[in-house]
């Protein structure tokens, strides 16, 4: 079955996030513009995760569990995850790596915390814009532990990509999919080797995707998603 997707979205727990994107506005939005598919993939963490699920039973949209890693080497990588309860056992290890140091919401914006009628219950503390302490194949692994997948993220951005900090994409890591950023330029061949994703990245409602880009999935399931990301036969 062909199946709209957006599986890179930021809700206000992301520093960089407008405070308009709460779980009720982001689901809301996702439905008007008729996507099947989404994932919220906030900075080194997932506080809003299980109010956006609640929500998104309600409107029948799939989400699938993610989060946005910034790596030791200050790149980012989209982890998902084939149900919410991986994805809250990777978040409980995860604590231990994140950086003790204080957000400074004036510069950075608050990390808001919310409920499912977009109350807030909490916020933040530490900078989730900063680096966790471990490697891009210790990050890899550990998702993989938790029965998840990674994603490059935006490889051909100029900024936080596999590719600029790294300079390549290292075979030893398996990668099968990557993502491409929209709005940068990419050589010619670049992901030849790769499948790829397009995803807004969106910080802002508007920003969310029209139902243009799609998977061909054999079923309606986070665990269907992560097979294709896999690049495993369905």
């Amino acid at each position: 079955m062909k199946l709209y997707y957006d599986l890179h979205i930021h809700s206000c727990l992301s520093p960089c996030g407008s405070e308009d994107m709460t779980p009720n506005n982001i689901v809301g939005m996702a439905h008007i513009k008729g996507l099947d598919i989404i994932a919220v993939t906030d900075h080194n963490a997932c506080d809003n995760l299980v109010a956006i699920a609640q929500v998104a039973e309600k409107f029948d949209i799939l989400l699938v569990p993610g989060m946005e890693i910034q790596t030791k080497e200050e790149v980012h990588v989209l982890c998902y995850f084939r149900s919410l309860s991986d994805l809250l056992g990777f978040n409980e290890v995860l604590a231990a790596y994140r950086t003790p140091i204080l957000n400074k919401p004036k510069l950075f914006g608050h990390q808001l915390i919310l409920n499912d009628n977009d109350e807030q219950t909490g916020e933040e503390l530490r900078a989730l814009m900063m680096s966790v302490d471990l490697s891009i194949e210790a990050v890899k692994a550990l998702v993989e532990k938790h029965f998840g997948c990674v994603v490059p993220a935006h490889i051909n951005k100029a900024s936080n990509s596999i590719l600029v900090n790294l300079g390549f994409i290292p075979e030893s890591l398996g990668f099968k999919t990557v993502e491409v950023h929209l709005n940068s330029p990419i050589s010619e061949g670049l992901t030849k080797d790769f499948q790829v994703i397009y995803n807004s990245d969106a910080h802002y409602l508007e920003q969310i995707s029209e139902p243009i880009h799609s998977m061909d999935l054999s079923e309606r399931s986070c665990s269907a998603v992560i097979d294709y990301l896999l690049g495993k036969v369905l």
